[in-house]
Order: C-alpha cells, then structure tokens, then sequence
C-alpha cells in the first residue's frame, strides 16, 4: 500500500481478524495492533523506516516489508519464491533470519524457491533438485548443490588489465533525498571518484546506501545537486586529436557524444517478448551507431531542432523505457519523436553487424529471427548482453542488470563480459551485490554506506570479505 511500513502492517493485522484489507480504520487499527506491528517490524529489521512510505523503500527494504506482512498473518505454511532476491547480503541475512525464526520460533512450515546454493544451506533441512519440470534428485543441501553445479562452465582465464587514463571524473558530488514528512532519507556527499579505462569497477555496498543513485549520476540520468560528472572526449580537430571534459549534466553535441559511446543496463533488464532478437538489435543501433546519429543531427537541423534539445531527447534513449515514456508525456511529446529521429538500422544488415560480437558472447546467428521465449535461459543472458554492447560502447554501466542468477548462468556471464572487455577494451562500472560475481570479474572496487565513499581498492578479494562482514552475512561465511 502507498502508505507507510507500519500503517501496512497494521493493515495485514487487521485483516488477518476482519478480513477486509482494503477497509481499515487505520487508528483503531494502530489502537489495536501497534505493538504487535512493531515486534514484527523489528524482526524484519525495519524499526527505523517504521514511518518511511513503501514507496521510497529500497528493494531490499521493501522484500523485508513484504516478509512483514505474511508474518503478520500468521500463516502455518510459507511459501518463498526466491525470498531476498535482489537485496544486498545484509539486507539478505536480516531476512534469512527471519524466516528462521519464524520457521523455529512460531512454528511455521517453510518451502522456498532460490537458485542460490548458499540460501539452501543456510535455511535448508532438505533440497529438491528440478529440471524441466521433473525431480531429478533430493537430499540433504551438500549432495544437492554438488550435483547442481557439476556441470557449470570453468572460469574463463583472462585477467583484465586498467590503465591510469582516466575516462570519467566525479567530482564533490552532493546529492540529498528527502520524505514527504522532510525527514532526510539519503545524503550523498564528498563523492569524488575517478574511473580509468580497463576498470571492471564494482559499487558495493548495504541496500539503500546510495549504489543506483551514484550511476545513474555517472550516467547522466539523476543530476547532483552539487558537484559534477565529467567524461573524457577526444575530438578530431582539423586531423589533431583534441581533448575535452564534458559535463554529462549540460546538454550539447559533445554529450551526445560521450552517450553513443556509454552502454546502460538497468535493475531488471529484459528482452522484449513478443519482438525478434534481431529486431531489438536494429532498435539498440538506431540509437547508438554513428551514422545513424550523424543522420538524426541532419534530420533535426532540418526540421529546426535545437542541438540542446536533440541531445535532450537523446538522453532518453538509456532510460528505461517506460521512464523515457513518461517523462516525454510530462513535456507534451508523443513518445513515437524517438522513433522518428532515429529509427531502425536496417534489419538486412544486422547479421554481418554483430558477427564479431556473437562470437565473443558465444552466441550462434541463428538466435537472429526467434523471439525471446525461444531462447534458452543462457542465451538469454547473452543476449541482453548482446543489446547493450551491439554498438561496441568504450564504457558500460550495469545496475544489477541480471537480479540474483543461478550460479551457473552467473558464470556465463562473468565469462562473456571477461570476453567483451579483452576484445573491445570496454570499461564497466557496476553495482552488484553478489560476492562472488565481484571477485571474479572485478579488477577495483569501491565501498559504498550511507552515501559515504568509505573504500577504494583494487584488492577487491579483501573489500569483499570485510563487506561480508560488515553485512555479518552468515550464510556467505
């Protein structure tokens, strides 16, 4: 509900008696019910966003509102579909905990869902082994995984090299988030990072301490309230190469520059349903290939389009798209402008376009005509994958992209992006919040608590160990 933690609670309490959630008296409710709302509040560790709206929960945060309210019920059976996914390893524990308790102290039957080995052991009594519908196998939790992950793909053995060319500068970044009742929820201040080429550099850090925000300002897409972002341009001036800094926050041609070389995935990435993989393909280089933009800039001098607002609009194209959508709708446009400035790179040719990239991702062509249903769930990835890098980007910014994958799907990845960054010299910054993925496919990482940069190192196998333990995340140990 669009309301806060405790008033969602009391709601399902209430409920639970009179059956009517949508109907609640919310101060007979709190009358009632409050001191029960705030044991569980606290066993889910949300005590201090007791008075936070829902809405502007992280989503880690809001997976504990969620566990929350089924508690609230009273259930004699919890049925889990990958409880914590998505939340950091604090954020996870703090859950895993709680369905302990509810399992040991109330009683509660629990059957749960997770393609994470290191939830069935720490939760688990007993495993059941799926595949395509059937049971393969079931045990105890060691057995299990074992044989789950007897036929996951070696680590590709590729050591990914930086430089001390500095590519993107963030510099005394401030930016401050506020409750509609004025209480600040998230202050980010002093940031100031340099990203050099060749970093595979990981943003670590608890749910809510500031991850997404710092690359969607990196990106262009939230703007500092102080501070600013700039990217490395080099420019070709009269046959002599020219470097520039441009502020990603100040709209130009330079930035539009800077962003048809910039790769964006979002939380939650996916391929469109019902459209061709090598449709999409054509959609992603209508955007980001040079000549396509060269020609969308000739368009909009015909049509006596300002270059600011050319870029402006450009800008949309890393949005996610029902962000760009709205935000077109807010100014009175019809979403179709993007189409129109740059449509389509022409299907016929997507084929010889992507050879390269296919074989680094270890993609066959034939995916070319299918539709994402089609695909299998490791050629999926890969071609999310494929999306994002068509257009060869010198720098890709991912927001845990691909949620909480199977360790095995996550080796596919780790492998194609090691790949990627070989062949290309593409630079990835990244937010994640699996340990594992960060150490194998990191060269740097930065720690990131309360809006605070509070670590930076490339001995990432040593900050990921002290985030496990600043996160007290047992079930990682």
């Amino acid at each position: 509900w669009p309301e806060s933690v405790l008033d969602n609670v009391l709601r399902k309490l209430y409920a639970t008696k009179y059956g009517d959630e949508g109907d609640v008296p919310l101060e007979e409710a709190r009358n009632l019910y409050e001191k029960d709302a705030l044991e569980i509040i606290k066993l889910v560790d949300l005590y201090d966003k007791r008075d936070h709206l829902a809405s502007v929960l992280s989503g880690g945060e809001k997976q504990r509102l969620i566990m929350a309210r089924q508690i609230a019920k009273k259930p004699k059976v919890m049925l889990l579909d990958e409880p914590a996914t998505m939340a950091c390893p604090k954020t996870k524990q703090e859950i895993l905990n709680a369905i302990k308790k509810a399992n040991e102290e109330l009683g509660i039957t629990v059957v749960f869902v997770s393609h994470l080995p290191e939830i069935h052991k720490f939760l688990a009594d007993r495993v059941i082994l799926l595949d395509d519908g059937e049971i393969v196998k079931e045990g105890e939790p060691d057995e299990i995984i074992d044989e789950f992950l007897s036929d996951i793909e070696d680590p590709v053995d590729i050591d990914i090299e930086s430089t001390d060319e500095t590519v993107i500068k963030a510099h005394d970044i401030d930016k401050r988030f506020y409750l509609l009742k004025g209480k600040n929820v998230l202050h980010m201040r002093d940031v100031n990072l340099d990203v050099n080429r060749g970093n595979v550099l990981s943003l670590v850090g608890p749910s809510g301490a500031g991850k997404t925000i710092l690359l969607r300002m990196l990106g262009g897409l939230d703007l500092p309230d102080k501070g600013e972002v700039t990217f490395k341009l080099v420019k070709d001036n009269e046959g002599k190469e020219e470097i520039v800094w441009v502020n990603i926050e100040k709209a130009s041609l330079d930035r539009m520059e800077v962003r048809r070389n910039l790769g964006f995935m979002h939380q939650e990435f996916a391929l469109m349903y019902y459209a061709t993989i090598q449709s999409q393909l054509a959609v992603k280089l209508g955007y980001k290939r040079w000549d396509m933009v060269e020609e969308a800039k000739k368009k909009a001098r015909e049509e006596g389009l300002p270059d600011i607002l050319l870029d402006a609009l450009y800008q949309l194209t890393d949005l996610p798209e029902r962000e760009a959508k709205s935000r077109l709708e807010q100014i009175g446009l019809d979403p179709s402008i993007l189409d129109e400035l740059f449509p389509k790179f022409p299907e016929t040719l997507i084929k010889e376009e992507v050879k390269d990239l296919f074989e680094a991702l270890d993609l066959p062509l034939d995916i070319l005509p299918r539709k994402s249903y089609e695909l299998s769930g490791g050629q999926k990835v890969r071609a999310m994958l494929a999306l994002v890098l068509v257009s060869k980007p010198d720098i890709l910014l991912l927001d845990e992209p691909f949620g909480d994958l199977d360790p095995k799907t996550l080796r596919i990845v780790a492998n194609s992006l090691k790949r990627i960054c070989k062949e290309f010299g593409t630079t990835i910054v990244m937010v994640s919040h699996n340990t594992d993925f960060i150490r194998e496919l990191s060269n740097r990482a930065v720690f990131i608590d309360q809006g605070l940069l509070k670590d930076d190192t490339e001995d990432v196998d040593r900050l990921v160990d002290d985030f496990i333990g600043f996160c007290k995340a047992d079930y990682l140990m």
